[in-house]
């Protein structure tokens, strides 16, 4: 353990490029923390934005956010650690990101040493593990084949802290790194200093969201953690927001489906003993978390393959007798649209989510009749080509549109469009084709390299 008594870490934002209030992130550094982290990714807006490259957060918002935190950091020698880079996190995600922190480092006329850690994972490196038995599927996901794994486009591995140690452990002042394990930004330095892993990695997976787990919880908010040798504390830098049991406790079992045990990189957090009590001032103590290694060091892929092209409508309906007989009406347009697609050889499926009845959870829902007075009926096609999913989206609304139900009594205009052109073409279609665990060492696939600011 170091000489240093508490740790304390500053979470700026749920994810780079939300925003947080400047009060705050101002009162977070009076309290002179020892580390500035984001969480800059996730795979919650789902497989696009790994597949295409392209960056879910707006690049304006993602450079106020890392201008106050990186002129700071440097200005005050406090290291800023950012994960997942550009959202997804791999290289064309990373260089985005880096282009900012460059333009930042130029305007702001600061002086530092960057480090920048990639997380993509070659198709050859994965075809050789798939090969030796070193890859294993997630719950729910399909064994991988080598034919997935050549159609992705981007390949990247969580990494866990280790990588982002050494970075820091070279110097670096900032350090930016491509796909992240969400809690590795905000344990890594504490782990240098010699804090408990397990509590580390724990209070990092409450601090990747920032001032989400607190109550009432925003996205576009900053938080404080203090570690010691056997606890952790946490804090709202926000005089609206406190931290609760509940609120620290819901947030810890956030995206788990294991109340007890969390897996990472190289191990879980084991819960069974842990405790959560209130502090005075709006604060939460958390101890008793321990971090268990499993016999091998696994790291999560996750690859994104094209898997076609979309096109998409939005249309509303307010008649009470076409929404009484919503779902034959659009099985019968359905057969209808299926017959004329056969005729004209145009491949793709068509899908049809009726918010205001199913939408959410389509098949799935208890509630099988609806007294909505209104309906919005989201059209989707999805087809092998963006010229066919065209027509399939354009064949399936117009003959919605003129389908004569039961009942109706207008001769035409079933359905009212808020956009002209109604029909919209989405572009390529991604899913996640790799999302597997893979035997691998901390650090072999995540080379850090350095580079001198101003």
């Amino acid at each position: 353990m170091s000489a240093k008594k508490e740790f304390r870490i500053l979470s700026t934002t749920a994810i780079l490029g939300y925003g947080y209030p400047l009060e705050s992130f101002e009162r977070g550094m009076a309290r002179k923390p020892h580390l500035i982290a984001v969480d800059a990714g996730s795979t919650d807006p789902g497989p696009y934005y790994l597949g295409s490259g392209k960056s879910f957060t707006d690049r304006s918002c993602v450079k106020r956010d890392l201008r106050y935190m990186i002129r700071a950091g440097v200005q005050s020698n406090i290291p800023v650690v950012v994960g997942s880079a550009g959202g997804a996190g791999a290289r064309p995600h990373l260089d985005w990101c880096l282009e900012i922190v460059r333009e930042i480092a130029r305007e702001e006329k600061l002086s530092f040493k960057l480090g920048v850690i990639p997380a993509d994972v070659s198709k050859e490196t994965v075809l050789a593990a798939l090969r030796g038995g070193k890859i294993k599927p997630m719950d729910q996901v399909p064994p991988l084949t080598e034919a997935v794994v050549a159609d992705c486009t981007h390949i990247v591995a969580q990494m866990g802290p280790e990588p982002l140690m050494e970075a820091l452990k070279l110097g670096c002042q900032v350090v930016v790194a491509g796909r992240c394990y969400d809690p590795a930004v905000f344990a890594a330095l504490a782990l240098i200093e010699g804090y408990p892993e397990g509590l580390a990695v724990h209070l990092g997976k409450i601090l990747e969201c920032a001032a989400i787990a607190a109550t009432p919880g925003s996205g576009a908010d900053c938080a404080m953690g203090t570690l010691t040798e056997d606890s952790f504390i946490l804090e709202a830098l926000n005089p609206v927001r406190k931290f609760t049991v509940e609120s620290a406790a819901a947030h810890t079992l956030y995206e788990k489906s294991d109340p007890w045990h969390l897996p990472g990189p190289g191990g879980e957090l084991n819960l069974e003993q842990c405790s959560f009590t209130e502090l005075p001032g709006g604060r939460v103590e958390v101890k008793g978390t321990r971090f268990v290694p499993t016999p091998s060091y696994m790291l999560k892929l996750e690859g994104a393959r094209c898997t076609g092209y979309r096109t998409a409508c939005i249309a509303g309906t307010r008649d009470p007798v076409m929404i009484g007989q919503i779902g034959p009406i659009l099985e019968t347009v359905q057969g209808q649209v299926d017959r004329i697609l056969k005729d004209e050889k145009v491949g793709g499926k068509i899908f049809a989510h009726v918010y205001g009845k199913n939408g959410v959870m389509g098949a799935l829902e208890p509630l099988k009749t609806t007294a909505a007075h209104e309906l919005c009926i989201v059209i989707e096609a999805v087809a092998p080509t963006q010229a066919e999913a065209d027509s399939l989206c354009g064949i399936f609304r117009s003959t919605l549109l003129h389908y004569g139900y039961p009942g109706r009594i207008s001769t035409a205009g079933n359905l009212a469009f808020p956009f002209s052109p109604s029909d919209m073409p989405l572009g390529k279609l991604f899913e996640f084709g790799i999302y597997h665990l893979m035997e691998a060492s901390p650090t072999a696939l995540f080379p850090v390299t350095v580079e001198e600011l101003g």
